[in-house]
Order: C-alpha cells, then structure tokens, then sequence
C-alpha cells in the first residue's frame, strides 16, 4: 500500500532543503524562484522502534520498513490556479498525492529571498491555499456543467449519483469560491464521500511544517503561533523543523554519528522520524508485521481493516483465498519474551474474515486460491 506526501509552498520557504534532508534525496535548491519544476520524489523508511524489537527477538536475515513517499512539488505562488509560474503544471502533481505537506517559513533571513518581500504565515499559507481553493473550484464548475446531461441518463447508476452530487457540488463552488477548502466546508463526511470522483486537491488532509532556524526549535515564535492559531481553525496538525539543521543531521554518513550529533543539539529525534510518523497518522494508516527467522516486515493498512484486507496489502490471492489468520500482539511479545510463550500464556489467537485488524499486530495469514 502505496503512501505519499506532496511538500507544497511558496519559492524560497525551505521546502527542497527539507526534502533533501529528509529523503537524502538530490534536489535542485536555488535562492529564486522556479528553480524546480519536476516534482522530485524520495521514498524513506518510517522509523519504528517496534520493529528492532521484534528484530531482537525472532533474530531474522532480514527486517523491511514500511515506506513514506515524498513529492517535492514546485513553489506555488499567486496566480498558479490561472497557470502563472507554472501552476497548472504544479497542481497537477498534487492531485497525484494522498495528503499535504505544506511548509511555512517561520525565519527572518535578509539573504533569502521572500517572494513577497517580508515573512508573513498567515498570508502566505492564504495565498497557497486560496490557489488551491480556485483551482479545485474550476473542477466543481466543470462538473456541474455536466450535471444535466447526466440527469438524462438512462442508466440508474449515474441518474442517482448526478441527483445526489448536484446539492453537493453547488454548496462546494459557493464556499470554495470564499476561498474554504473542501476539508473545512459544510459537507458531512458521507458527502464528501459522494464528491471523491473529484479528486478535490483542499480535501486532502494537510500538515503545516513551519521551517524554523535552530532557536525556534526551543521556543516559538510569532511566526509559529500565527500558523497554530490558522491550523487550529481547520483541526491541521502543525510540526517544527529546522531545515538548515536538518541538512546538517542528513550529511553524516552513519547512524551513529547522526546519533551523537542528536544529543549534543539536545534533541531526541530528527525531523525526518517525526514527519513520517505524522504524515503516515495524518492519513489514518496503522502497521501491522509479519514475522519470522527469514524476514520481519512491516505492512501498513487503513484503520478499520479487516483480515483478509491485511491479507490484500501483501497480495491480492491472500485476500481471494482467505482462511484464518494466526495472530498476537507486538506488546505480548515484548512481554514474555517469545511466540511460544506467547501460546503458553493463551495470547495466541486464530480469527476469522470478520476480525478488526490493530495496529501493532504480528500476523500470519493462512489461504487457499
């Protein structure tokens, strides 16, 4: 199960700095404006402490992470929902996304530019989503230009998906043409639901990421608190990060070096862990494992899954052929200490196509295809 990010913004707030860091991917950073164009994409490992301990346990030949995809989309600026600087280029990549990293300059630096002159948030996270607003309301008109052609329909499907979109589609123009995102608006969640088809870029769930320099790590800065109180209003999650610092963490070669260079800055975990982490439970994705002496891997599935949907997350005949699932829990493990403890103390259990899948399950599916 695929995830991906988009990081979006302004030119010159940070955002293919942290991208480099983040992913120890290349991408072109330049103090203008444009300077990327194609979206650059990295794929990291998410760190999970509970697979090292699983790793230490079962002692396998090989331990594979469960993966976060990063999009570094080029900065949006105003006027990108009318193609200026590119933007209908731009936004098209972000319709590709699953969720929304939008990074926000929170420092004063007289040697890099601000594409508006000064650093202000709250305008500039406003005029980000206010493109992404227009752009997504262009969409809405086109289909509601549709409506009445597929109210015509004789097929009973898309007769009944036109009646129930049409209400739909037109509170969605009048608040998107406030400038409210489809994730803020006045639909219920079934609505939003009928509306998927569209692929709206404002209803993907977003993370601000103020890019901050070393002393707003410590403490918050106006700059910080003006996207707390603006994140607050639509329930987004906001994170800090220090992109220079994080440049730094991501130029050393070993682990352990980047390890020391942690704790002599006095911080407990890079950007990177937390930025993967929030980004994987932004989008209501849960991890599950499997495990034995050949390998440990980790499987990520959507909360609320069944077995036999875990079961389709490592292949689709797991899922066709489904039969049971062997499962305990990662806690039970780490608790006494090995499976067959585990079986010895009653916490190995076999359930059926009905069992709610939780995160943290160690699980081994038994099929038939």
């Amino acid at each position: 199960m695929g995830l991906n990010c988009g990081i979006v913004g302004l030119p010159n707030v940070g955002k293919s700095t942290i991208f480099s860091a983040i992913t120890s991917a290349p991408a072109e950073v330049a103090n203008y404006p444009f300077c990327t164009i194609e979206p650059n994409v990295g794929i990291v490992a998410m760190s999970d402490p509970r697979m090292k301990a699983i790793g230490d346990i079962i002692g396998p030949e090989k331990m594979v992470y469960t993966t976060v995809e990063f999009v570094d989309i080029a900065g949006l600026v105003k006027g990108a929902s009318k193609g200026e600087g590119l933007g209908n280029q731009f936004l098209g990549h972000i319709r590709a996304v699953n969720g929304i990293v939008h990074v926000v300059r929170c420092f004063e630096d007289g040697d890099i530019i601000h594409v508006h002159g000064k650093v202000n948030p709250k305008d500039d996270i406003e005029t980000i989503n206010l493109e992404l607003a227009l752009a997504d309301l262009e969409v809405v008109e086109k289909k509601l230009q549709n409506i009445p052609k597929l109210l015509k329909s004789q097929n009973k499907d898309i007769l009944t998906s036109a009646k129930i979109q049409l209400p739909l589609l037109e509170k969605l123009k009048v608040e998107l043409e406030s400038g409210i995102a489809a994730r803020n608006s006045s639909l219920s969640e079934e609505d939003k639901l009928a509306v998927d088809d569209l692929n709206l870029i404002t209803m993907k769930k977003v993370i601000y990421l103020c890019n901050v320099d070393e002393a707003g790590l410590e403490k918050d800065n106006d700059h910080v608190n003006a996207v707390k109180d603006y994140a607050k209003n639509e329930n987004s999650e906001v994170m800090l990060l220090c992109g220079k610092l994080e440049s730094e963490i991501a130029a050393l070669e070993t682990l352990e070096e980047k390890k020391e260079f942690l704790e002599a800055a006095g911080i407990t975990e890079s950007g990177l862990d937390k930025l993967t982490r929030a980004a994987y439970h932004m989008l209501g994705l849960k991890t599950y494992f499997t495990a034995g002496v050949k390998e440990v891997r980790a499987w990520t599935f959507h909360d609320g899954f069944k077995a036999p949907q875990c079961a389709g997350v490592i292949h689709t005949d797991f899922e066709r052929g489904f039969i049971k699932a062997e499962v305990f829990h990662f806690d039970d493990l780490i608790k006494f200490g090995s499976e067959s403890k585990v079986k010895e103390a009653g916490k190995f259990r076999v359930e059926g196509k009905e069992y709610v899948v939780k995160d943290g399950d160690i699980m081994h599916f038994r099929f038939n295809v």
